[in-house]
């Protein structure tokens, strides 16, 4: 059994020596540990530190290409390597590495094929109070989406089989984070948790360079996974309520038309409310036809999990 631990790197020359130092070299379970770093375009000397500290395997992407494409390259490196098992964590030493055995255990005994590693979210410091109302509102999101228990969604720490690594198909160039666990979810692949503890802060997040970019940016990725991922239900629920605002509308139109006797002034809520209803129709409609796309979606991903298999 291989176990390779993967770590997305961009610009990570200082922190870096600092989180290998805290890896391990053997872990239970394992008669191998490796490691290796996604270099993501990085301008410093990232990789001179990686090699100089002994990791095993460099993946370097010409250009910097964000988290989740590096994220992605790694998977795709480390199932190249021959790994059984992947775990993923943060150049900036933020997840306790002590805490892999704890993170793997549950694949080693077959109880499920990722495991993500939930912060305590409530205790860490120098997160602001917005952004871990965002870390929760993320998580209630991705179990809506997901039908998963999972508290920390946006938690980087994270373990996967050989198996899960090859069904995963990450579409989000900002986080593989959320989106990970709700195609798990969907494929259902059998995903847990388990608590793990943190570092003191190394350096500022790289994800958000400011609370209202990180706003802007995690709310785009929440509608952009409801769209995805459940696009029926997202579409239709526009649909529905766009559709009953213009029947209220033509109902209180008739109201005033056949009950009041001075009904001048109401046409312009008749002509609104046929535009709601109309608009309605339209997305309700176009619910349908994304729901018959995500299908055909899901069909394509099985065939390349066929074919992926033959090879």
């Amino acid at each position: 059994m291989k176990l390779i631990i993967q770590i997305p790197c961009y610009n990570e020359e200082a922190s870096l020596p600092v989180t290998l130092a805290d890896l391990p070299r053997q872990v239970p379970g394992f008669d191998a540990v490796e490691w290796l770093i996604i270099d993501d375009g990085s301008t410093d000397k990232t990789v001179d530190v990686a090699k100089a500290h002994g990791v095993d395997h460099i993946v370097r992407l010409p250009r910097n290409q964000g988290l989740a494409r590096a994220f992605s390259a790694g998977l795709r490196a480390c199932l190249g390597h021959g790994a059984d098992v992947i775990v993923n964590t943060d150049a900036d030493n933020q997840y306790h590495a002590g805490d892999i055995p704890a993170l793997v255990a549950p694949i080693l005994e077959g109880r499920a094929e990722i495991v993500i590693g939930a912060r305590p979210i409530d205790e860490i410091r120098h997160f602001s109070p917005a952004k871990k109302s965002l870390q929760k509102l993320g998580s209630w999101t991705v179990r809506l989406a997901s039908n998963t228990n999972i508290p920390d969604a946006p938690s980087g720490f994270r373990a996967m089989s050989a198996q899960a690594a090859q069904e995963l198909n990450v579409f989000s160039n900002y986080t593989y984070t959320l989106e990970m666990i709700i195609q798990a979810g969907q494929k259902g692949i059998p995903l847990t948790w388990v608590p793990v503890r943190i570092n003191p802060e190394l350096r500022p997040s790289r994800l958000m360079r400011s609370t209202p970019h990180y706003i802007l940016r995690s709310m785009m990725t929440i509608v952009r996974i409801f769209v995805i991922y459940r696009p029926f239900r997202f579409f239709f629920a526009i649909g529905a309520f766009l559709t009953f605002l213009g029947a209220f509308l033509g109902i209180r139109f008739l109201y005033f038309y056949f009950f009041t006797p001075k009904n001048v002034g109401m046409v312009q809520s008749l002509i609104f409310a046929s535009i709601l209803i109309g608009i309605g129709f339209q997305t309700i409609t176009l619910a349908f036809i994304a729901d018959i796309l995500s299908v055909n979606r899901r069909l394509l991903e099985r065939i390349n999990k066929k074919l992926a298999s033959k090879t």
